[in-house]
């Protein structure tokens, strides 16, 4: 490559560092945060789905903050080329944290037409998951609901209350616990 084709240094850190500079000033530091959580629940929930399955799966606890960053959660899965698995399972661990239990979903085509899998959080609109036979609803861990007395948390919401409230919102998941 001769020098007049080689891009300078520059335009090699704008293509390395323009990304996280963008959500740096569109999200602030939080958002950085929370694309960095999210980079890093991907990569465990890849390597702990590979060495024990679904029962091995235990993704870090997000960072504290509002659920609107949920956007720079998607966009980090986008940009990291996520499979449906790895997205269900880390969006529901962020949902999970935010008073939202979501059941993932696993579904299955049948094998005359060409064996497919697919992975979905329930009650997300999902093209996908169309013409697919239901073959695993697994819940959120309790574990990864937050706690009444955690800071920032919200007393009303606990226990019952919060299950209550979240059942009554339409087209939300339901939980399947008790």
């Amino acid at each position: 490559m001769t020098d007049r084709h080689r891009p300078t240094l520059s335009r090699r850190l704008s293509l390395v560092l323009g990304p996280p500079l963008r959500l740096l000033r569109r999200h602030g530091p939080h958002g950085l945060r929370v694309a960095a959580w999210t980079v890093r629940a991907r990569r465990r929930v890849r390597r702990q789905v590979a060495h024990g399955g679904l029962d091995a799966v235990r993704p870090p606890a997000p960072p504290p903050g509002p659920d609107a960053d949920r956007e720079v959660v998607l966009a980090a899965l986008r940009r990291t080329g996520a499979n449906c698995l790895e997205r269900s399972l880390v969006l529901q661990r962020w949902d999970a944290a935010h008073w939202v239990p979501r059941t993932l979903v696993i579904g299955v085509t049948a094998p005359s037409t060409g064996f497919h899998a697919h992975a979905w959080l329930d009650g997300d609109p999902d093209p996908h998951r169309a013409g697919m036979n239901e073959l695993l609803r697994r819940p959120p861990d309790p574990g990864w609901l937050p706690d009444a007395d955690e800071p920032g948390a919200d007393p009303s919401r606990s226990g019952r209350a919060r299950r209550r409230a979240h059942a009554s919102e339409p087209g939300q998941a339901r939980s399947t616990r008790p």
